[in-house]
């Protein structure tokens, strides 16, 4: 597995908002992976980019955010997840932010590859949330589902008798009034 990008970054705590100073991967199949130190030894925590990360924002579009003591504004990142949780990071200088916010954007968005020995070919296969692919190993077949939908009908009629019953509420309303003339 090939690593994207590696480096110290501070990351604040989820609870006590406080700002740790982390060794940090970046893996090509998406895994974020924290480390208490350089060595690598025993990580902290894991965020799998490609099914978690819904945005990535730095620098002045980090909003209601403050940076550790002696870091400007224009050095955080803040990842965005799916669980509507985020995970806020500061880089050492606004370019290593950017170089940050670029790869982890890349590492989100990293399709999967298939290839044909027949034509000698890479494929690409989106991954989305509408798609799922499966890939069978030592095969050269990939089965991608896509969700359809067949509960159209049954949406337009349940609006049909939404609409008969709020009609049939209005018009007995309408004539109460005269009810008691």
């Amino acid at each position: 597995m090939a690593l994207l990008k590696s480096g110290l970054l501070w990351r604040q705590s989820s609870v006590l908002k406080r700002w740790k100073l982390n060794w940090c991967d970046l893996w090509i199949d998406g895994s974020f992976v924290f480390y208490k130190s350089e060595s690598r030894r025993d990580y902290e925590t894991r965020v799998n980019l490609k099914a978690s990360c819904v945005n990535v924002k730095s620098g002045l579009e980090c909003a209601g955010v403050c940076p550790p003591e002696s870091h400007p504004r224009e050095n955080l990142l803040v990842v965005y997840l799916r669980d509507g949780s985020t995970l806020v990071l500061c880089a050492n200088s606004e370019d290593e932010a950017l170089a940050w916010k670029l790869t982890l954007m890349e590492a989100k968005r990293n399709p999967v590859f298939t290839y044909n020995p027949y034509d000698d070919t890479y494929q690409t296969v989106p991954i989305d949330s509408h798609n799922a692919v499966y890939i069978m190993p030592g095969t050269q077949h990939v089965w991608v589902h896509r969700e359809s939908d067949d509960n159209f009908g049954e949406q337009i009629a349940l609006g049909l008798l939404a609409g008969m019953a709020a009609g049939a509420a209005m018009r007995s309303l309408l004539w109460m009034p005269f009810w008691f003339c």
